[in-house]
């Protein structure tokens, strides 16, 4: 970095001087970017350059007349002001995206200022470090990447270490201000790399950018405007500084921006690239690490805005690759294939009128073709150089040079090696070539489910089966190579393991034969001797014994490829003998009227009867009888007991039916002697619903009514004032029984005084 300044032609600016203070101008928002570099200048004499831009198009976003960078000096737990110095901007210059005839331009203003220090002295430190800071508000209320950008200012610092200090290190300096515009859906490859005089090692990272500066004391927000919170604090806040808030997902700071590619810049060469596809603007960090010998001497933190928009090149070079190396350049690898076919990927194809392919081959060979795709055939391995030309000799041209790399050719192939007809491991030996001299890399999938990255694996498959078995080589130059070989690994089990889920119980006796031995399944040929004359040819059957004993099994394995074994377990299943349950029962047809009922056993080879009447009444005896006191219906369980133990259950439901009787006499006598003196129905219908009786007299009126069949009629009109008139009358009783059947009577009533 040169700043072209000598001692005497600047102003030296003490850190123990008296400085001014200049008011603040509030009105400027909308910066887009800025940085802090230095230059050292011997015995702790430094130079500081602070470049900062702003969007040009905004209303009243002018630059500060003065900056006030702050200095403070640092250690492990303190953090002093040394100074604030009110640092004026040499002339403002704008930054233009520039008048392309082959692109179209969108209407977009970045204007750059510079603030140089004079000399500032800073004595050696021997631990600690000195921070030179200036923040600002405020950044465009539009960036899509943060939260709160038009009230997140910035802080635009750099730190001078003990080291550097005492080395007199100059900072790197980046050599170029990112591109204003960049284009959606287009690939973006900027050299975004910086320069250092004293030849330092230098890593590139994207990195947060920092906080600083608000809304205080600016129009519309009173405060004290020299608050660390206002437009430009005065002096700015001490160091930590906190980083910008990314808006996450989908955004960070290694990730400010969309793109497929994602947006990423090289360690080492500070290229940034990839296809931003989202349309806005984005907050990006840039910092550049600075090294002498393994050591940090500093960090330098550029901070800037990527505007994306919907804008295309006249014309674009462009190729399939496997790798972009930097601007319109790209990289094709071919392994052991020197016949290399290019796919053409420029756009606008409307406005391509020709193509110009070049390639040197050396000792005045080459190639040269206006195909759009042509295919090249390359002398032999090695790196190529060429270059595709768009439009050439036209006032819209583009091109892209080509690298191709042939590389010498790769093979992939193994062989294996087994024991048939035993579940041991397979031996997997890889013959694979490489023309380069030396393999990398190995994958294996052996199509179970599992994977390796050795030379030579032992495998032992997870499952029996056809296995089509994959191996893919690397080698040095990163060409890759596979093959696929299938294996028929079909082993007999050593061991025939069954475990069924019964190994006694009663007649009839269901057992299910779990199989598990390893490895079999459904293409193994199997058979089962069950011991009581079935046999089943399932891998795990369901078998069911009908009769008592104990019965011997027998299974037989062969695999597909004929490896076979098998097993007997003598005795293995013992059935013991079960009782029958049955009953009947006396008589027939049950109501509340005959409720007596006797149970007659017909069960066979019972020692033991249990029975159950419903819900709570039981008996042991063997043919009890009992009188059922509800109606309804009944369940009765009969539960017998055979010598071994076994059981054995009988069920009926018997269903007592809930009877009514009903009936009206002909004549009553009202006359208070307390016989026949209510005329009402007799019998028995206690579950008589939704009942009622009326009465009415020669002339169709009704003279009584009533719902509760246990109120007669006592001879008068609705049963108070006088007697009605000796006579017939007519009497209508409807209900309904217990389970919903309908009941009528009519008939007449003689009344007789």
């Amino acid at each position: 970095m040169n700043f072209s300044i000598t001692k005497k032609a600047i102003i030296s600016f003490l850190v123990c001087s008296i400085l001014f203070v200049l008011p603040e101008e509030l009105g400027a928002k909308h910066i887009v970017g800025g940085e802090i570099t230095y230059q050292c200048l011997g015995d702790g004499s430094y130079v500081f350059k602070m470049r900062v831009f702003r969007d040009c198009n905004s209303d009243g976003a002018e630059f500060d007349e003065f900056a006030a960078m702050s200095i403070y000096r640092i250690g492990s737990n303190f953090s002093t002001l040394i100074t604030t110095l009110q640092v004026p901007h040499l002339p403002k210059v704008k930054i233009d995206v520039g008048d392309d005839p082959c692109f179209e331009e969108p209407d977009v203003c970045v204007e750059e200022a510079i603030y140089l220090t004079g000399v500032v002295i800073l004595p050696v430190l021997t631990n600690d470090s000195y921070v030179i800071t200036y923040q600002r508000c405020c950044r465009n209320n539009t960036i899509s990447n943060i939260i709160g950008p038009g009230s997140s200012g910035a802080s635009y610092s750099v730190e001078l270490t003990a080291t550097a200090q005492q080395q007199c290190n100059n900072s790197p300096t980046f050599k170029s201000f990112p591109p204003i515009v960049i284009c959606a859906n287009s690939p973006l490859v900027f050299d975004h790399s910086a320069s250092d005089l004293d030849g330092d090692e230098l890593v590139y990272e994207l990195c947060s950018p920092l906080l600083g500066g608000g809304l205080d004391g600016s129009p519309g927000y009173p405060g004290n405007m020299n608050s660390f919170t206002g437009v430009q604090p005065n002096p700015a806040a001490p160091p930590p500084y906190q980083p910008v808030s990314f808006i996450e997902p989908p955004y960070s700071a290694e990730s400010p921006m969309s793109g497929n590619p994602p947006i990423s810049i090289n360690p080492q060469t500070g290229i940034i690239s990839g296809v931003p596809t989202t349309l806005g603007q984005f907050v990006v960090g840039v910092c550049v690490k600075e090294f002498r010998n393994g050591e940090l001497l500093s960090t330098i933190r550029r901070d800037f805005q990527f505007n994306v928009m919907p804008c295309q090149p006249y014309v674009y070079a462009d190729i399939a690759e496997d790798e972009i190396i930097g601007p319109k350049a790209f990289l094709v690898n071919s392994c052991g294939n020197n016949e290399v076919s290019f796919k053409n990927q420029s756009i606008q194809l409307e406005n391509i009128t020709s193509y110009n392919w070049l390639f040197d081959f050396g000792n005045g060979n080459g190639f040269v073709s206006t195909e759009k795709d042509p295919t090249v055939i390359f002398p032999d391995t090695g790196q190529y150089i060429g270059k595709m030309v768009l439009n050439q000799g036209l006032p819209c041209s583009d091109s892209a040079l080509i690298y191709v790399n042939v590389f010498p050719e790769v093979k992939a192939n193994f062989d294996y090696e087994y024991d048939t007809c035993k579940v041991t491991p397979v031996q997997f030996s890889d013959y694979s070539y490489s023309g380069s001299g030396e393999l990398t890399d190995w994958y294996w999938d052996f199509n179970d489910g599992n994977e390796s990255d050795e030379a030579d694996p032992n495998h032992l498959f997870a499952s029996a089966g056809v296995k089509e078995v994959l191996l893919r080589v690397k080698d040095k130059n990163d060409c890759v190579a596979d093959t696929i070989r299938t294996i028929r690994w079909f082993p007999v089990p050593e061991l025939l393991i069954v475990e069924p889920d019964y190994f006694e119980g009663c007649a009839p006796l269901a057992v299910f034969f779990k199989n598990l031995s390893f490895p079999v399944n459904d293409n193994y040929d199997i058979f089962w001797d069950l011991g009581d004359g079935s046999i089943d040819t399932s891998l795990s059957p369901n078998h069911e014994y009908q009769n008592p004993g104990a019965y011997s099994v027998k299974l037989e394995i062969t695999s597909p490829i004929g490896c076979y074994n098998e097993a007997s377990f003598d005795n293995w299943i013992n059935v013991r003998p079960s009782p029958s349950a049955g009953f009947d029962y006396t008589p027939k047809e049950l109501s509340n009227f005959s409720a007596d009922v006797r149970f007659v056993d017909e069960s066979v080879d019972a020692a033991n009867w249990k029975w159950i009447f419903g819900e709570l009444e039981t008996s042991f005896e063997r043919e009890p009888s009992i009188s059922f006191s509800d109606t309804g219906m009944v369940e009765v369980m009969q539960i017998v007991t055979h010598q071994s133990g076994c059981k054995d259950t009988a069920i009926a439901r018997l269903d007592i039916i809930p009877r009514i009787t009903f009936f009206m006499p002909n004549a009553f006598t009202p006359n208070l002697d307390n016989k026949n003196d209510i005329f009402i129905g007799q019998g028995y219908f206690e579950w008589a619903k939704q009942f009622e009786m009326t009465i009415w007299n020669r002339w169709g009126e009704q003279i009584f009514q009533t719902t509760d069949p246990r109120v007669g009629w006592n001879g008068r009109k609705n049963n108070t004032g006088a007697y009605s008139p000796q006579g017939v009358y007519l009497y209508l009783v409807r209900f309904r029984g217990p389970r919903g059947k309908s009941y009528e009577y009519r008939g007449y009533a003689t009344l007789i005084h």
